[in-house]
């Protein structure tokens, strides 16, 4: 067996006169001095010299006050829109439409009122009630938490740069979110009789029949509006009958033109990127759309950053934006519901569409699947969350039917356990 030899204590490093030196300083080459050294936070070395080692350590710490008070002096002139031009600057690995649309949520609503506030005087509570402000004023709460993403991302580098000692966001806007999630509506799905009358009055639509395929794909598929809309031919795979999600189409307000771009971007998270399997009706949708583009002679002119041949497009062979599809929604709701009121028996109290928006299609299909007893991790996979909670908090709705006839199911099973016992 080996000998290991024993540790060995490591010695201070001393100077000529024996005493010990301190990390960073050291002696120079023929007793000529003493120099201390560092690396500043841009990795640069940097040095101090002097002629004996007790001079030396009264530069270092003249050194670190006067770095201490500058920083306390740019610290005391520093607004919040002095540091947000300098995050804008520094601030690399987001999306571009994200970047972009944290600007215009910083422009439009903090640098003309609390974005001159000085970061050294700023509490949380100041915080705090330009929030809730904002948020008597009519502003939604997901829009502040956009704002308060980049006031937090902002003072967080202030913390960084030891500019100021703690960030004042942290847990500025739970209150506030705490009591948007109680107030705020659930987002609620087509019942399925709803469902029915949308699809069938859309089918036999005379002025609106163009847009069945696209809302049928949306509600029986559950795509996202970025997804349906970012959709190539080459994503349909009529042999497999799949749809290849791996993208999503992305309308954003450029802050330097102000004017709104498409870019193509990764899918919402990486579970969103997936295969969906077509049921007969998504594949005779995209069979529809295909067909009636033929007939109208629309051809895809759109080329989103070297995409191009995407299937759902206007009859410019233009992309459409969420705006367009939503304004659709309203008008084929209120048409289907004035034709229904018209013909209704007054004995009888007609069923009406609700107001539509694209993310209840996409809700609906959730529902449905609910509806259907799949499988919750089935559907997670279906709807490529990223988060199972998301899929059981936020998409399914246990209707009444549904709760009725798993009540029904357990008494059916009690009454068997029941019986086999007392035979």
């Amino acid at each position: 067996m080996a000998e290991t030899k024993p540790r060995t204590r490591k010695t201070k490093r001393k100077d000529k006169d024996g005493r010990a030196l301190k990390k960073g300083e050291r002696m120079i080459r023929g007793g000529q001095g003493y120099e201390y050294r560092w690396t500043d936070r841009f990795g640069k070395r940097q040095s101090i010299y002097a002629q004996t080692l007790d001079e030396l350590r009264e530069k270092v710490e003249e050194s670190t006050t006067q770095k201490e008070m500058q920083i306390t002096r740019d610290a005391k002139k520093m607004t919040l829109n002095n540091l947000y031009a300098l995050w804008k600057s520094v601030k690399r690995g987001l999306k571009a439409s994200t970047f972009h649309n944290y600007q215009y949520m910083y422009e439009k609503f903090v640098m003309n009122d609390f974005g001159n506030a000085k970061i050294l005087e700023l509490k949380r509570s100041d915080i705090k009630a330009f929030y809730n402000r904002l948020h008597e004023n009519g502003m939604k709460a997901a829009t502040i938490d956009s704002i308060h993403s980049v006031i937090h991302q902002m003072l967080e580098l202030a913390v960084d740069d030891d500019i100021i000692r703690y960030n004042p966001s942290d847990r500025a806007l739970k209150e506030l979110m705490s009591e948007y999630s109680r107030e705020s509506k659930k987002v609620v799905s087509l019942t399925s009789e709803e469902e029915v009358l949308f699809a069938t009055y859309l089918r036999n639509s005379r002025e609106h029949r163009h847009w069945y395929p696209i809302f049928i794909v949306m509600m029986m598929a559950g795509l996202r509006v970025g997804e349906v809309t970012a959709l190539q031919w080459e994503d349909i795979d009529f042999k497999n009958d799949l749809i290849r999600v791996n993208k999503t189409l992305v309308n954003y307000r450029n802050m330097d033109d102000h004017k709104c771009h498409l870019v193509m971007n990764k899918t919402k998270t990486r579970a969103g990127e997936r295969k969906v399997e077509m049921i007969s009706m998504v594949r005779e949708a995209f069979e529809m759309e295909r067909q009636y583009r033929e007939e109208h002679g629309i051809t895809c002119v759109a080329n989103v950053e070297g995409y191009d041949d995407f299937v759902f497009v206007n009859r410019f062979g233009l992309t459409y934006a969420q705006t367009t599809l939503n304004a659709a929604l309203k008008r084929i709701c209120k048409d289907c519901n004035e034709e229904i009121m018209e013909n209704a028996d007054d004995n009888k109290k007609p069923l009406l569409l609700p107001s539509i928006h694209c993310h209840m299609l996409r809700h609906t299909f959730g529902t449905r699947l609910n509806d259907a007893n799949i499988n919750i991790k089935a559907m997670q996979a279906l709807l490529g969350h990223s988060d199972i909670e998301t899929t059981m908090q936020i998409y399914v709705d246990a209707s009444k039917k549904i709760m009725k006839r798993a009540t029904n199911d357990y008494e059916k099973l009690m009454k068997q356990m029941f019986e086999s016992e007392n035979q």
